[in-house]
């Protein structure tokens, strides 16, 4: 009997370690689709290069990534992606613009992680795994706890991404004294944030008072009209801090015009989304100090630098997220017992990458972010 039931346990022991060495031995082939020509083949060429370092830092040698050149045109991208799917591609990292993606719900059978940040319009089978609105206002949700804000306005400007934000506002549940969206137009900006924060008034209140006291028999008045001569306007803001959901010259627009009106950052707070730590705004000294929520930048900077030094060139930002999700498809893979099904993304899940915590539900990726400030030529974290 003793023999019988130890011959049972040597045939399980023996099935299993066959079971999984199958596991460890089956190739886990990951598809990547990025434009590798044209207009944008520098990008994809950094997506490579840094997919490359992500596979080396695995060290598995059963993981194989299979490139692909979207040409950033959505037919090629459904068209090499099916060419993918014939060589036994479950998953793809990519494409990396939402334009590309359009197609992709006709190869249901393929998870597409795509690099893009929006989550409009995306087929059932594209997640999007970029820094977008939700993720962001989440992360300012926080920064209002801590500074005790209780007053912020949004700004939301007129553009193709301007729902995107909405939608996240309502889904955030963010607390906001009001939302203004204002024209992309320059001509307009600056009269729109006039109206907003009531610069005609407390200009008139200015003049007002100066003349009240030219009028007036007070003690001091010549010191008093000296003192209100240096200011622009005179009045409280009803509002203790701004959102500006812009980039790049567009928010230092925005930001330029809240100066005209004598509302300035060291009145009120400036906010500001993702910049990817954009060292321009270091020289804006009469905007700071201006806060935005962003990735984890020591690591971005060990990732630029160990990127460098392999390749005597620096990676766009895009890239650094590429490298992470490399990781984060290991991963799940690894979780779910080395099979690539649609439910790999449906699990709730939290993976720690280069960039921050990946948090993973219900095929949807959202980023827990950090926050900083650019204050004395210097980026600067606050959480």
């Amino acid at each position: 009997m003793k023999t019988y039931i130890k011959l049972i346990i040597l045939t399980f022991l023996i099935f299993f370690t066959f079971i999984q060495k199958s596991f460890c031995d089956e190739k886990i082939r990951i598809g990547l689709v990025a434009p590798l020509s044209g207009e944008y083949k520098d990008i994809g060429d950094s997506i490579i290069k840094s997919v490359r370092l992500a596979i080396n830092k695995i060290d598995d040698p059963n993981i194989i990534i299979l490139p692909k050149d979207s040409q950033n045109d959505p037919e090629i991208a459904l068209k090499v992606s099916e060419e993918l799917y014939l060589k036994g591609v479950k998953i793809i990292i990519g494409p990396v613009f939402n334009s590309n993606v359009k197609y992709l719900g006709k190869l249901d059978e393929v998870i597409f992680i795509s690099l893009t940040n929006k989550l409009e319009k995306n087929p059932k089978n594209v997640i999007s795994s970029g820094v977008n609105a939700l993720s962001q206002i989440n992360a300012i949700k926080k920064l209002q706890k801590k500074l005790d804000l209780k007053r912020s306005v949004f700004l939301v400007p007129d553009n193709n991404y301007k729902s995107e934000i909405e939608k996240a506002i309502s889904k955030t549940k963010i607390k906001l004294k009001d939302k203004f969206i204002y024209s992309t137009d320059p001509t307009k900006l600056t009269a729109q944030i006039e109206k907003l924060t009531r610069y005609d008034q407390r200009k008139r209140n200015l003049e007002d008072e100066i003349n009240r006291l030219k009028n007036s028999d007070e003690v001091n008045k010549e010191k008093k009209i000296e003192n209100l001569m240096k200011k622009d306007t005179l009045g409280g803001i009803n509002f203790d801090s701004v959102i500006i959901a812009d980039f790049d010259e567009s928010l230092k627009s925005v930001a330029t015009s809240l100066l005209y009106t004598d509302v300035s950052s060291k009145r009120i707070v400036y906010i500001c989304l993702n910049q990817w730590f954009d060292k321009s705004l270091l020289k804006e000294k009469n905007l700071h100090p201006i806060y935005f929520p962003s990735i984890n930048k020591k690591n971005y900077d060990t990732f630029h630098n160990e990127y460098f030094v392999k390749y005597k060139k620096y990676p766009n930002q895009i890239s650094f997220l590429s490298y992470d999700l490399v990781g984060l498809v290991y991963y799940l893979i690894y979780k779910n017992n080395f099979s690539i099904d649609k439910k790999i993304f449906s699990k709730k899940n939290k993976f720690k990458g280069k960039t921050g915590i990946f948090e993973i539900n219900n095929n949807n990726i959202t980023h827990k972010l950090n926050f900083y400030v650019v204050e004395d030529e210097s980026f600067r974290e606050i959480f």
